[in-house]
């Protein structure tokens, strides 16, 4: 396959390299040419079981041979399944689905204003927070607080006020008579990994309690045990009303979540609905995943990995005058200098595929069942790239061997 001439065909809405990836399996993916990459990307959080794993292959192809859709007018097995299953295991009350993140997110919005309208005298704003990143469609962009973004599609839905990060006093000053909701991250993904304290969203939960706010988490990055947990909320103790959930749900597949506590559940017939939601061909694989990152072993495993890629990134960071943030396997290298796309595009020669999250941020997103040798290999790959960058003879990567014995 040509992509240079098939590209032609596809609208120009992301920088691609020019290999076509045709293959792939756990941690790694291959190329048309048979050339082989350790994976750190993984869809961008997407794949939590890694590329192509059995359990939603056989979930998908059980499911076909079955029912793909009756629509939506009518319930189907796999859907009140895993709804149970998900506010069971969240200590949520409801659930509904729909196919992406940002669609999870432009349900929430709805749950609020309909929420604020019913019991705050028809408040509808959402404070958000700067750098945060919640979908691409309109109303999730203004959600957001990615730069730029609220110049790209004008006039910008209203009703989001946006404060600092982690920063309750701003948090507190920004609520008003007209303030329906708190939407955060609990940890900002694509803003570089950035997780604040605990302290901060027991903090959150307290404001919203005080001012009779919901407080609605967006999980769509770090649910499904991205951070070592179930879900991110779960470490700080916090129960909020309202949570997103997208990405490693599906696992590969194109299936997101909200869930809501029984005061939020204000959706009626009409109020909201999609095609495609909660069809029982993508919630079979939602089961099938779950079945998997619920495990209390499961969990523990990646704490183990999340561990080992922590402390092999900060001998890195230390070496090459960097720092490190993140939570889980969930992790950032901030660099001293702003070249996180030459060093992207250079691993990406070496055969190992990573995010440059902002200019001088890479992001690190493998795959929940990597390796300890799989993460020495990316750690080693990663050192022989940032001493290329610097051009140091006297670097060695001895650094980076850092395994850990499960």
């Amino acid at each position: 396959m040509d992509s240079q001439s098939e590209s032609q065909y596809l609208m120009h809405v992301v920088e691609r390299p020019r290999p076509v990836m045709v293959r792939g399996e756990g941690s790694y993916l291959w190329d048309e040419s048979g050339r082989k990459y350790l994976d750190f990307v993984q869809g961008w959080a997407v794949n939590a079981l890694g590329h192509a794993p059995r359990e939603v292959s056989r979930a998908l192809a059980r499911q076909a041979e079955l029912l793909l859709t009756p629509s939506p007018a009518y319930h189907n097995a796999p859907q009140l399944e895993l709804a149970r299953r998900l506010c069971e295991s969240s200590g949520l009350a409801r659930a509904t689905f729909c196919s992406s993140g940002a669609e999870a997110i432009e349900t929430a919005i709805k749950i609020c204003r309909k929420w604020g309208a019913r019991h705050r005298s028809g408040a509808y704003e959402i404070i958000t927070t700067l750098n945060a990143f919640h979908g691409r469609t309109l109303a999730a962009m203004a959600a957001s607080g990615k730069p730029g973004w609220d110049t790209l599609f004008p006039p910008n839905p209203p009703g989001f006020r946006k404060v600092e990060y982690a920063n309750l006093a701003q948090m507190r000053e920004a609520i008003t008579e007209s303030t329906a909701a708190i939407l955060v991250e609990p940890v900002q993904g694509e803003a570089g990994a950035i997780a604040p304290s605990v302290d901060y969203l027991i903090g959150l939960r307290k404001l919203a309690d005080v001012h009779g706010l919901l407080l609605v988490f967006d999980e769509v990055q770090t649910g499904m045990g991205r951070t070592g947990s179930l879900f991110a909320f779960q470490q700080a103790g916090v129960l909020p009303d309202v949570v997103t959930l997208g990405k490693g749900l599906g696992s590969g597949v194109p299936l997101s979540a909200v869930l809501v506590n029984e005061r939020a559940n204000v959706i009626v017939p009409g109020d909201h609905g999609g095609t495609f939601n909660g069809n029982p061909l993508l919630a079979a694989v939602g089961c099938s995943v779950l079945d998997v990152v619920s495990k209390p072993a499961f969990l523990q495993w990646v704490r183990l990995r999340a561990h080992q890629l922590q402390h092999g990134l900060v001998r890195l960071a230390s070496k090459h005058h960097g720092t490190v943030r993140g939570q889980g396997l969930l992790q950032a290298l901030v660099l001293d200098t702003s070249n996180a796309e030459k060093i992207r595009d250079d691993c990406f020669e070496r055969n190992l595929l990573l995010n440059a999250a902002r200019p001088n941020v890479l992001r690190f997103m493998p795959q929940l069942r990597v390796s300890a040798e799989e993460i020495d290999r990316m750690l080693e790959l990663l050192d022989e790239s940032l001493c290329a960058q610097r051009e140091t003879s006297a670097c060695s990567s001895s650094v980076t061997q850092t395994t850990t014995v499960a």
